[in-house]
C-alpha cells in the first residue's frame, strides 16, 4: 500500500493505518545528490513527506547547510528536483522506529537502492544513517564522511540520521557535515555580489 494523506498532523488511528506503507521517491535523472533514508517513519508515511515528523532535522539541515535558501517544509518536497537533489529510502517498509527493521530488510533494500542509482545516475548517493549503511552495504567499518564504494560514476557519502533521536550529533555538527557534502557535491559557496571581496590594495571611500 502507498500513503499519502495530506493533513498536516496525521491523528492516532492515521499514524497507526500507516504503519508498513510505502511513500514515493522524490527521484528524476542527472542529480547532484540522492539522499536515502534509513525507511519511512508513520508520521512520514501518513502525510506522502520524506521526513516530514516535527523534531526531524533533515529539512533544517539542508538549509543550514546551504543546500536551500530557506528552510523548506516537507510539503515542499516537490521542488527538491529542480534544486538539484532528491529523496528516496534505504528499505521502502514504514516504521515506528528504524530498529524495528530486519537486517535482512535492510540488505534487500541496499541492493534496490544500488540499482536505482545505477538507473538516476546522480553524482552522489548520500545514506543517512551510518548503521543502516553498514548493514544495508555490507560495510562494518564505514565511518560517516565519503565512502571509497562507487555505483557506477555515484560516489557514496555516508551522513548522520537527522532523527532526533540521534542526540550525540547536534544540529550545529549535522549542518556542518551536510555542509561538507554540499561542497563536494555543489563546489565552495560563492558569496553575494555586495559581499565580494575587493582587490587587493583598493581603497574603500568614506561614505
Amino acid at each position: 500500500m502507498t500513503a499519502g494523506s495530506t493533513r498536516a498532523r496525521p491523528a492516532p488511528a492515521e499514524l497507526d493505518a500507516a504503519r508498513d506503507a510505502t511513500i514515493p521517491d522524490v527521484l528524476t535523472s542527472g542529480l547532484r545528490v540522492v539522499f536515502a533514508g534509513i525507511n519511512p517513519g508513520l508520521y512520514s508515511a501518513a502525510t506522502g513527506h520524506h521526513f516530514a515528523r516535527p523534531g526531524n532535522r533533515f529539512w533544517p539541515a539542508l538549509h543550514a547547510s546551504g543546500f536551500t535558501a530557506r528552510r523548506f517544509a516537507p510539503a515542499e518536497q516537490g521542488e527538491a528536483p529542480a534544486l538539484g537533489f532528491g529523496i528516496t529510502n534505504v528499505a521502502p517498509r514504514a516504521t515506528a522506529r528504524a530498529d524495528e527493521l530486519a537486517n535482512a530488510e535492510l540488505a534487500a533494500g541496499g541492493k534496490v537502492l544500488t540499482a536505482k542509482v545505477a538507473d538516476y545516475r546522480p553524482a552522489w548517493l548520500a545514506v543517512l544513517g551510518v548503521g543502516a549503511y553498514r548493514v544495508a552495504f555490507g560495510d562494518r567499518g564505514a565511518q560517516v564522511g565519503p565512502q571509497e564504494r562507487t555505483i557506477g560514476a555515484t560516489r557514496v557519502w555516508v551522513l548522520p540520521s537527522p532523527s532526533g533521536l540521534n542526540a550525540h550529533w547536534t544540529p550545529t555538527a549535522l549542518a556542518a557535515e551536510f555542509g561538507r557534502l554540499r561542497e563536494a557535491a555543489y563546489g565552495p559557496p560563492v558569496p553575494p555580489p555586495n559581499h565580494l571581496p575587493l582587490p587587493r590594495g583598493r581603497h574603500v571611500p568614506e561614505a
